[in-house]
């Protein structure tokens, strides 16, 4: 808000903005007014007949939009075109009144009468012009689409799931199953799935039509899903159905309360900024606006993207499209249906800045561009273009991407709520985005995700990023892949083509790509996730709180300066010729490698935790200057990972870099961010015989003696001892219990707490991770699901 008022006050004192046009608009103004101060008018649209007016009398004239306080209900997406600014003197600025919620809404109010109906649940009728509903709000309050199971927040996945959701014998207690959603994840957990039931079978079940929101099609997950939107499952306080047949709206209230204020959602997009490369939207400001009220779009999201899990929808509550040096900032985008911001196709210079995005039904920002924008593109992970076709010509074909644009110091948090194959930050198709200064936690899968290498250049930096993979799998809280013009499905036409002429690798990744000074931590997958062929990247003074940092089947990667906590540099299948590196970074255990025959271009000058983990990368031909002892980090319990004077992470070039200079600046967004989870203890300083650590909820230790022999009935002292399982931890219920002790971990033995952690953060990224524990004197096998 500080930002807004400065601006506001610099822009009404200023010279250059003393004979600027003023238009007034309020709620309960009348669009017959001349939209003056005293006379505002009463909506969006009217506003823009009258700022058009004065465009046409001035093209370079500047002009505010002033929007007082209250809900502005669209009835139609406003869409900004050349017409209401392709100008560089002049501004559109449309804002909020200092100190005044402006709200935009795609919701339209709903009359309603109240009929009591049966076992606790009204229904109201709907007048015929009302076809359908897809959210709805009571008291502004967004409530429950009647769905199966009931919403639990605290359940991990889609707030609640149920493996007979769609069950032939459930399916039999519904009248009208037509209509009902399916929502599920992806059977690898990449992402999810939502189909329409249109019908059911002669075997009792579901005939759905969906499904392609998912670009890796596996089928949906068998056990994670959940079915909304049949009168018959609205049993619970705040769930609601529409009955489009007979029109009434059913809906069960709290302790009876009957709702004062009625909303449904009716718009996907509510303001849209569309020019073209040739005819560009110039200068638009929006400020201290609230978006709210949209109807979700997860049937919307069709658009498969290059060779990755991703489908899109090409529209957002706010959509950019065609434009040049606008600039988003200080908006709430709160609860909207799917993306809050989708930055489409030829964009330059377009800035979101100082955005709170609060449980979107998609992503958060997206920048994406046009596949006709990229030369020989392919669209499925095993589909390719034969070398003998392909156009070796390098970097885009046209303009029609966005560049040079950026997403700095937003607060974006618990994104996701529908669409699980989304990110806090997405790139795709684009050149030279810089994503800075976010705060970005609670999201599904990736925080930040960029699609392919097409066309590199982008700066991630000062990001804070945690709370990630919540609900999917196999992904990082920084994901990328880079499927570009030289991949190919088979591993061997890649070697042999990539060896023959390696400039295939730069002819889509054709500038680097730089994340720096970036916090990040997962806890179901890699902190830092460089997937399938991501390529011409440089990684430096980076921390990664937990799930480490993972190079596969890529190039040019170099990684440098960076900090592992409880983990480690994840190596997976390189090329010959990859010429990565990896130098002067801190890991805090053994290397995780995965069919690696050449080290890349240079492994070494690290810190390793222990003589043991230098000693097996040294076997492998690499570290041969690298060392191993205590960091020394300054204050490990607040997340103060400078190292001492004196470390032996200096001795290996090692540079100490700022620990307070990671996400989102401005005060009112830092104070509604969760707090960032940091690690409670170093595990790698924690191996000594009589140690104990504290592993989901449990606290185990090392077997000391035989005493703990006896009790345990072991023929050794080896595993890892779990003492103490309370019944509602996280370990209780994977299965552990109180005096289990750990043998194997995906049927590698377990010597101690130590190798207990170390090999368990190498699979910790799978869905499921097999552990072997001795109870009651025998073997017992446990999955450990994340």
């Amino acid at each position: 808000m500080f930002k807004w008022i400065l601006l506001y006050s610099m822009m009404i004192a200023s010279p250059a903005f003393s004979q600027t046009q003023r238009i007034y608009v309020s709620p309960s103004g009348s669009n017959e007014n001349p939209g003056t101060k005293e006379k505002p008018v009463a909506s969006l649209h009217r506003a823009q007949e009258r700022w058009r007016a004065l465009r046409a009398q001035n093209k370079d004239a500047s002009i505010q939009v002033i929007l007082r306080g209250g809900t502005y209900y669209l009835d139609s997406t406003l869409v900004l075109t050349p017409e209401d600014n392709a100008s560089m003197q002049g501004v559109l600025f449309i804002m909020g009144y200092p100190g005044e919620t402006a709200v935009i809404s795609g919701a339209q109010p709903l009359k309603t009468t109240w009929q009591n109906w049966q076992k606790g649940i009204y229904r109201s009728p709907v007048p015929a012009s009302v076809t359908t509903m897809d959210r709805l709000f009571i008291n502004g309050q967004q409530q429950v689409l009647a769905r199966y199971p009931n919403y639990n927040p605290t359940a991990r996945f889609y707030h609640g799931v149920a493996e007979d959701a769609i069950s032939p014998e459930r399916i039999k207690t519904w009248k009208q199953p037509v209509g009902a959603t399916v929502h599920a994840l992806h059977r690898h957990e990449w992402g999810g799935y939502h189909y329409k039931i249109t019908g059911v079978d002669n075997k009792g079940e579901a005939v759905l039509e969906g499904g392609w929101q998912n670009n890796r099609q596996l089928g949906l997950h068998p056990k994670n899903r959940f079915v909304e939107n049949v009168l018959e499952e609205l049993d619970t306080a705040r769930e609601w159905y529409f009955d489009a047949k007979e029109h009434y709206l059913y809906y069960m209230p709290e302790a009876g309360k009957l709702p004062a204020s009625v909303q449904y959602a009716v718009l996907k997009d509510l303001i849209a900024i569309k020019g073209t490369a040739k005819a560009p939207v110039k200068q638009i400001i929006l400020n201290n606006l609230q978006f709210a009220g949209n109807a979700r779009t997860f049937m919307e999201t069709k658009e498969p993207l290059l060779r990755s899990d991703w489908a899109i929808y090409r529209g957002g509550a706010l959509l950019i499209e065609g434009a040049e040096f606008c600039y988003v900032s200080n908006c709430v985008f709160n609860e909207v249906g799917g993306n809050a911001v989708f930055v489409n196709n030829y964009n330059r210079h377009v800035n979101i800045d100082s955005c709170h995005i609060y449980k979107a039904g998609a992503s958060g920002i997206a920048f994406v561009g046009s596949p006709d924008a990229v030369r020989s593109p392919a669209f499925e992970y095993n589909t390719f273009v034969p070398f003998t076709k392909m156009d070796f010509e390098q970097g885009p074909l046209n303009d029609n991407y966005p560049k040079q644009c950026d997403a700095k110091d937003n607060l974006i948090q618990y994104i996701g709520e529908v669409e699980k194959q989304s990110a806090g930050v997405h790139i795709s198709m684009a050149m030279n985005i810089k994503v800075a200064w976010n705060t970005i936690h609670d999201v599904p899968r990736a925080g930040i995700n960029v699609n392919e290498g097409t066309w590199g250049g982008h700066i991630i930096e000062h990001n804070d990023v945690y709370n990630t993979v919540l609900e999917t799998g196999d992904h990082g809280a920084f994901n990328s892949w880079g499927r570009d013009r030289f991949w190919h499905p088979d591993r061997r036409v890649m070697d042999s083509a990539t060896t023959a002429n390696i400039g295939l690798v730069t002819l889509d990744a054709m500038t680097q790509t730089v994340i720096r000074h970036n916090r990040f931590r997962c806890d179901h997958g890699w902190d830092i996730d460089l997937d399938d062929g991501s390529s011409n990247y440089r990684l430096y003074n980076n921390v990664c709180l937990n799930g480490g940092l993972k190079l596969r089947e890529g190039f040019f990667r170099i990684v440098e300066n960076n900090i592992m906590i409880n983990n480690s540099f994840h190596p997976h299948v390189w090329f010959k010729n990859s010429g990565d590196v990896f130098t002067h970074n801190i890991v805090t255990t053994s290397y995780k490698p995965i069919r690696i025959d050449i080290w890349g271009k240079e492994v070494d000058y690290n810190l390793f935790p222990d003589a043991a983990a230098l000693a097996a990368a040294q076997a492998n031909g690499t570290d041969a200057h690298s060392i191993a002892g205590n960091p020394q980090f300054i204050d490990f319990a607040k997340g103060d990972y400078r190292v001492k004077p004196g470390s032996k992470a200096l001795a290996v070039g090692f540079k100490n870099f700022p620990m307070n200079e990671f996400g989102v600046r401005i005060k009112r967004l830092q104070a509604k961010a969760a707090p960032v989870p940091l690690p409670k203890e170093l595990y790698s300083q924690r191996s000594g015989t009589n140690t104990t650590l504290t592993w989901r909820g449990a606290t185990v230790k090392n077997i000391d003696g035989l005493g703990e022999r006896s009790a345990t009935g072991l023929p050794d002292e080896l595993g890892a001892y779990f003492i103490k399982v309370p019944s509602a931890s996280e370990a209780a219920k994977n299965g552990f219990r109180t005096g289990d002790v750990v043998l194997k971990i995906e049927n590698v033995k377990v010597r101690n707490v130590k190798d207990f952690i170390s090999f368990y953060q190498e699979h910790a990224w799978k869905q499921e991770v097999k552990v072997e524990v001795f109870r009651n004197q025998q073997p017992v096998e446990l999955i450990i699901k994340k």
